[in-house]
């Protein structure tokens, strides 16, 4: 099945660079161009192939070695003959929809790929991504004048269905359409007041872009690191954690940091009594949670205050929802922390994370690795 690379302009890296450029100067105008490229690439759960090209392809230069395994679990690697083994790790796959039945009327009815939310969904431009190339649909929902007619209608996987303007079923197949397809938004990358990132699959590319940024800066400030240090970009995360339980078996580091979003509470209809107190706009989120190592998480900290890194602290009574317990439990017990930035919206077309934040997440994950 072939999952298509979106193309795009970049108006507004170039609007916007004058703001970037004004901030402590971690991110490029080219560190912004791939994490477009990144965003606007459809890289769902089990098809993540154009998203891990663009990826390595961005990070390369920075390593020394880099290698991809059966699932397409990509790592890049510096320093690869040091004995310690410490992984920067994200994940690079993105919530979805599946083709699951085709009616007679040539409608698609579908089931999650991961996490995908049914409210957001009705109304939205899609595409379905088929062995002949990509067919434009959008998620149709009754209008309002006659859906009160129709009792316990609401979006739901069992209400949801797409549209491609087919007739009836033999012409939706006729045009490459297959149980199986995955559909993906077309929502793209914008800068939302020159101080959000704004786009579908933030999470977790924005991951991505945070540890590809942490080999550009080692690399190009010429830092020797007394280990090696693995880069992982991880697939099917959004399903099980899956890509993660594969890589660490392998790589068997010594230490991981964890990078994936957590949830801006400072909006409507969040409790922070219940989910905590972390703001976009307020530095990088540090998870306490029993998958955490206390003696990492506090090398973490104290590197925060000697750099002046402002961060936030959430409790987290039980699981991350992170690949941190994937790491933390692989390998019998790797030494683990998660550092976080804040996200609103998560699992829809319109996250947004705050710039500074991720500035602060790449400037804290390597002043951690230059004290570690």
């Amino acid at each position: 099945m072939a999952i298509i690379e979106l193309t795009c302009n970049l108006p507004d890296v170039d609007k916007n660079f004058n703001f970037i450029r004004n901030m402590p100067g971690i991110l490029t105008k080219s560190s912004i161009a791939f994490l477009e490229r990144y965003i606007n690439n459809s890289s769902p759960t089990g098809y993540e192939a154009k998203g891990q090209k663009i990826w390595l392809d961005y990070v390369k230069p920075f390593v020394d070695e880099y290698f991809q395994d059966k699932y397409l679990n990509t790592v890049g690697i510096i320093n690869p003959e040091a004995r310690l083994r410490v992984v920067l790790e994200a994940h690079a796959d993105e919530i979805s929809w599946l083709v699951n039945y085709i009616d007679d009327r040539g409608f698609m009815h579908v089931i999650p790929n991961g996490g995908a939310d049914p409210m957001v969904a009705i109304g939205k431009h899609v595409n379905i991504h088929t062995d002949q190339g990509l067919i434009n649909g959008v998620f149709g929902w009754p209008a309002i004048h006659i859906r009160r007619d129709i009792p316990n209608l609401f979006p739901d996987e069992m209400h949801l269905f797409v549209d491609v303007g087919a007739s009836n079923k033999r012409e939706a197949l006729d045009m490459g359409i297959r149980v199986g397809d995955v559909i993906t938004y077309l929502d793209h990358f914008r800068i939302l007041n020159n101080r959000y990132f704004l786009g579908r699959a933030l999470d977790n590319r924005i991951g991505g872009l945070i540890i590809a940024e942490v080999a550009r800066l080692i690399r190009e400030n010429n830092i020797q690191l007394p280990f090696c240090l693995m880069l992982v970009n991880a697939v099917q995360e959004e399903v099980g954690l899956y890509g993660a339980k594969m890589i660490a078996d392998r790589l068997k580091p010594d230490v991981a940091i964890v990078t994936d979003v957590t949830h801006d509470t400072n909006t409507p209809f969040t409790k922070m009594e219940r989910h905590g107190e972390t703001v976009c706009g307020r530095g990088p989120v540090l998870a306490i949670a029993p998958a955490v190592l206390k003696d990492l998480l506090e090398l973490i900290k104290h590197s925060a205050k000697k750099a002046d890194i402002p961060y936030q602290l959430v409790a987290v009574s039980r699981e991350t929802g992170t690949d941190t317990e994937v790491m933390a439990l692989s390998s019998g017990g790797i030494s683990s922390a998660l550092i976080s930035p804040p996200l609103r919206y998560m699992h829809t077309p319109v996250e947004i994370v705050h710039i500074g934040d991720v500035e602060d997440c790449i400037q804290l994950m390597l002043e951690t690795l230059k004290k570690y």
